[in-house]
C-alpha cells in the first residue's frame, strides 16, 4: 500500500502497487491527458512504471522543465523510424539528444542526401499522426543479442554484448518498430508533435574510433512548440549573417590557415581591437589591486605532474624533450637527460613558483596575481572553430592567494568586478551556476566538503541568483561559471571562479601565520574574459560586426568628394588623431556612394564625408554605420563628440 507525496506535500495512498498514469488520473483526468512522463523520488521515468512503495511522485507535463529532452529523445528514434521506413536496409546505431536537437547515426551502403530530409520528415510526420502507443519490455540479455542480431541490427547486437551478464535490457517499442534504449519515453508518437526539422548530414565512426565502420549521421532539432522552432531557425539564420569568422575577414581582422593549425593570424585592425580589449581589462586589474605577471610558456614536466595536471590533461598538452646540444667526432649531436618540457595550459603552477619566492606573511595575503598567460592545448583538428575554439589562446588569467578567512571577501569582490566589466562590454545579464565536485578528482572528500561550503556561502553573500552543476567542477576544486546572453539569445560560458584547497599543498606553497607557524594559502583562480581570443569572437558576433566606438579598428574614414578637398581632410583626420581617434583618409579619386558602401561593408562606425561645402565652413557631414541619414557637424564639436565618445567604459566620468 504505497503512499505518493507530491509535490505540494499531500499524500495520497493506494490498496496496491500503481503507476504514474494512475496517479494523474487519480488526481484530476486533466492531467492525465496532459501527463507524459513521471519523476519517481526525483527521477524522471516512464508513466507506465510500476511504483510499489512509498515515493515522491511529480507528474511531468508539456509545459514542464523536462518535457522539451524528452521530446528530443523521441524524436531520435521517431527519426530512425522513419528512415528504417523508406529505406529498409538501413541500420540503426546510437542517437543521443544533443544541445538544440539529437542526431542518429546509421549503417547504410548507400549514402543519404540532404535532398532525402524532405521524404523522412513527412514520414515522420505520419508516424506522430498515427499516435503509435509507446510500449517497454525486459530481455534478458542473451536473449536480447540474438533478438537484434536476427533482425539484422548487429551494432545493437554489438552494444548489448559489452553489458555485463545477466544485464536485463529496455527495449521500447513504438508500434511495430522498437530500438534497445535506456529511456524513458513518451507515452505515444502524437506527443512529439511536428515542431522538428533535419537540419544536416555528417560521417562519424561507429563507437568515435577512426579504426571502425564510417557512419552516416543525420542531424535534427525538435521543439515543444511551431513557434520555438521557428525562432530558433530565425536564429540560426541570423547567427550565421554575425559568424565572427566571415565578419573577421570582411573587416580585415584575422585569418587561420592550415600550415598553423588552431593559431590566430592577428591583422593590424584585429590586434587594436585585441590592444584595446587588454588595456581596459588592464585598467580594471589595476585598480583592484592585481599585480601582473608574465610566466614561461615552455615548464618542466615535474610540475605538471605535482600538480596533477600530468595525469589528467597529458594527452592534451604539448610536450617537447629537453634536450641539450653537444659535440661528437661526427659532428653536434643533440644529447638529453630524458627529461621532458611541457608547453603550459594553464598559468596556474607558474604562478605558484611566484608566490614561493621569499617568505610570505599573513599580512601579506591576499595577493591578487594577473597575466595576460599565453596557453596551448592541443585540441582535436574537427573541434577546432575559428576564434571560439583554438590551440593557442591568451587567458586573462589571474590566482588570488588567500586565508580561509578572505575567501568571501575576496570572492565577492571578484562578482563584482566580473559584473561592471560584463555591464561595459554590453552583457548586463548574468547566469551564475555553482560546479560541484567531479568524478574523477584530486584532494579527499573532506577538504571537497569544506572547499564546496566555502564557495557557496561566497556566493550567497554576494547576493546573486545560482544553479547548482553536479559533477562538473574543476578537477581541483568547485567552481563558479558565469553565463552570459548575447544580443541573439545565445549563452556563453566565460568567467569563472575556482576555490583550491589541492595545489598548494601540491607545489608546497606556504605563508607565516599570526602563530609564526606555516600554513598552506586558499588559492582562488579566476577568468572574466575566459580566453581573449574567444572573447572577442563572441563581442564581434554580439555586435555583428558594428562595434562600439572604443572597440572599433578604425573609428572614423574621413572621405573626400573631390581632390579640392583633400588637403582639409588630411588636416581634419589629423586633428582627430590627436585627440586619440583612430582615423583614416579615403583620398582616392572614387564615387562618394563607392567610398561609403565599402567603408560601410569594412563595418567602420563614423563616415566623414566632405565636399567643397564642407572644407570651405570647417565642417564634416557625419554618416553613422547603419543609418542612412547624415549630419553636418562643424569641426571642432565633431572632434570633441567623438572623442568622448570614443573614450573606454572605465574612463568616462
Amino acid at each position: 500500500m504505497p503512499n505518493i507525496t507530491l509535490p505540494d506535500g499531500s499524500v495520497r495512498s493506494f490498496d496496491g502497487a500503481v503507476t504514474g498514469m494512475d496517479i494523474a488520473g487519480d488526481i484530476s483526468k486533466s492531467l492525465a491527458k496532459k501527463a507524459i512522463a513521471v519523476k519517481i523520488d526525483g527521477v524522471l521515468s516512464d508513466l507506465s512504471d510500476v511504483i510499489e512503495k512509498d515515493a515522491a511522485v511529480e507528474i511531468v507535463t508539456r509545459e514542464g522543465e523536462d518535457a522539451l529532452e524528452l521530446v528530443r529523445h523521441d524524436a531520435a528514434h521517431l527519426l530512425a523510424q522513419a528512415v528504417q521506413a523508406l529505406f529498409p536496409d538501413t541500420q540503426v546505431t546510437i542517437g543521443p539528444v544533443i544541445e538544440d536537437g539529437f542526431y542518429y547515426d546509421f549503417a547504410r551502403e548507400e549514402p543519404f542526401s540532404s535532398e532525402d530530409f524532405a521524404a523522412i520528415e513527412k514520414k515522420m510526420a505520419e508516424l506522430v499522426d498515427a499516435g503509435l502507443p509507446t510500449r517497454k519490455t525486459i530481455m534478458p540479455r542473451d536473449e536480447a543479442i540474438k533478438h537484434f542480431e536476427n533482425l539484422g541490427e548487429t551494432y545493437k547486437a554489438e552494444l548489448i554484448s559489452d553489458l555485463p551478464e545477466g544485464e536485463e535490457i529496455k527495449v521500447y517499442y513504438h508500434g511495430d518498430w522498437h530500438d534497445l534504449c535506456r529511456g524513458p519515453h513518451l507515452p505515444s508518437t502524437r506527443q512529439i508533435g511536428k515542431a522538428f526539422k533535419l537540419m544536416k548530414l555528417a560521417g562519424a565512426y561507429w563507437r568515435g574510433d577512426h579504426r571502425n565502420q564510417q557512419l552516416q549521421r543525420i542531424y535534427g532539432t525538435a521543439w515543444l512548440h511551431e513557434k520555438d522552432l521557428k525562432a530558433y531557425l530565425t536564429r540560426l539564420e541570423e547567427a550565421e549573417k554575425r559568424d565572427h569568422r566571415k565578419l573577421g575577414r570582411q573587416m580585415d581582422l584575422f585569418h587561420l590557415q592550415e600550415e598553423a593549425q588552431g593559431s590566430v593570424f592577428w591583422h593590424p585592425k584585429g590586434y587594436v581591437m585585441w590592444l584595446a580589449l587588454e588595456h581596459y581589462i588592464r585598467r580594471r586589474l589595476e585598480a583592484a589591486d592585481y599585480r601582473e605577471v608574465k610566466t614561461p610558456q615552455l615548464l618542466d614536466s615535474k610540475f605538471w605532474e605535482q600538480s596533477g595536471h600530468w595525469d589528467k590533461f597529458r594527452e592534451n598538452m604539448f610536450v617537447v624533450p629537453d634536450e641539450v646540444p653537444s659535440l661528437d667526432n661526427d659532428g653536434p649531436v643533440l644529447k638529453g637527460d630524458g627529461r621532458l618540457m611541457a608547453l603550459k595550459p594553464m598559468n596556474c603552477p607558474a604562478h605558484v613558483q611566484i608566490f614561493k619566492q621569499g617568505i610570505k606573511s599573513y599580512r601579506d595575503l591576499p595577493i591578487r596575481m594577473a597575466e595576460f598567460g599565453c596557453c596551448h592545448r592541443n585540441e582535436p583538428h574537427g573541434a577546432l572553430h575559428g576564434l571560439m575554439r583554438v590551440r593557442q589562446f591568451t587567458q586573462d588569467d589571474a590566482h588570488i592567494f588567500c586565508r580561509e578567512d578572505q575567501i568571501t571577501e575576496e570572492s565577492v569582490a571578484f562578482c563584482e568586478l566580473l559584473a561592471v566589466i560584463y555591464k561595459d562590454l554590453g552583457f548586463p545579464e548574468l547566469v551564475v551556476k555553482l560546479a560541484t565536485r567531479p568524478p574523477v578528482r584530486a584532494g579527499d572528500d573532506a577538504v571537497w566538503d569544506k572547499a564546496e561550503a566555502a564557495l557557496e556561502n561566497a556566493l550567497k553573500a554576494t547576493g546573486l541568483d545560482y544553479d547548482i552543476l553536479p559533477d562538473e567542477g574543476a578537477f581541483y576544486g568547485p567552481k563558479l561559471e558565469f553565463h552570459l546572453k548575447d544580443a541573439i539569445g545565445r549563452v556563453w560560458q566565460c568567467g569563472t571562479l575556482q576555490l583550491d584547497f589541492v595545489l598548494p599543498e601540491r607545489l608546497d606553497a606556504s605563508f607565516i601565520g599570526e602563530d609564526g607557524h606555516k600554513h598552506r594559502p586558499v588559492m582562488l583562480h579566476r577568468a572574466i574574459l575566459g580566453s581573449m581570443e574567444r572573447f572577442l569572437g563572441i563581442l564581434i558576433e554580439n555586435h555583428a560586426g558594428k562595434m562600439p566606438l572604443w572597440l572599433a579598428p578604425t573609428q572614423m574614414v574621413v572621405a573626400t568628394i573631390t581632390t579640392d578637398t583633400n588637403e582639409y581632410a588630411e588636416e581634419a583626420a589629423a586633428l582627430m588623431r590627436k585627440a586619440g581617434l583612430r582615423v583614416e583618409t579615403d583620398l582616392r579619386n572614387e564615387k562618394i556612394n563607392y567610398k561609403v558602401r565599402e567603408h560601410s561593408n569594412g563595418k567602420v562606425p563614423v563616415i566623414a564625408v566632405i565636399g567643397a561645402r564642407e572644407a570651405e565652413q570647417r565642417q564634416l557631414s557625419v554618416r553613422r554605420l547603419g543609418s542612412k541619414q547624415s549630419e553636418v557637424m562643424a569641426l571642432d564639436g565633431a572632434i570633441q563628440t567623438f572623442a568622448d565618445e570614443a573614450l573606454p567604459p572605465d574612463l568616462k566620468s
